[in-house]
């Protein structure tokens, strides 16, 4: 499950790729529009600045923007970004893998084998996704019916 911190950075991405090449866009138009406490907001975005995807400016001018391209940045690296990893359990991730506590051989771990498809399914599919592709949620809430 996606933490409310890697749910609002991505709310706050895909508001900075809305308005890419517009200039910087104020903290606080982000908070507002997207329904994120500004402070919180404030540490999601200097995590995402650290990282490179965004950059700043300060001043009554100032604000946000993406560091690279909407097309350059997938849900994928995003998620891996702010959580870290995309694998629902430890053993089954790629780049923080960790051996589960009370738990049979990996080799010989069904559920892992399991967890390891779901993990390359799921980034197969949001490595393809990027914040410059439209993703309209009535579409996929319409799909969903």
């Amino acid at each position: 499950m996606l933490s409310q911190k890697t749910r609002y950075a991505i709310r706050a991405m895909q508001h900075l790729a809305d308005h890419y090449g517009k200039g910087p866009v104020q903290l606080a138009d982000i908070a507002e529009a997207q329904k994120i406490p500004p402070k919180f907001l404030t540490v999601i975005l200097s995590e995402l600045s650290r990282s490179g995807l965004i950059a700043s400016q300060r001043g009554k001018d100032g604000g946000y923007w993406l560091g690279v391209p909407p097309i350059d940045i997938s849900y994928g690296d995003l998620i891996r970004i702010m959580r870290g990893s995309l694998a629902l359990v430890p053993c089954a991730s790629r780049y923080a893998h960790e051996t589960c506590k009370n738990c049979v051989e990996e080799d010989n771990c069904r559920t892992r084998a399991l967890m390891l498809q779901v993990r390359d399914k799921t980034a197969n599919l949001l490595d393809s996704i990027n914040l410059s592709d439209v993703v309209d949620a009535d579409i996929y809430l319409q799909a969903a019916e």
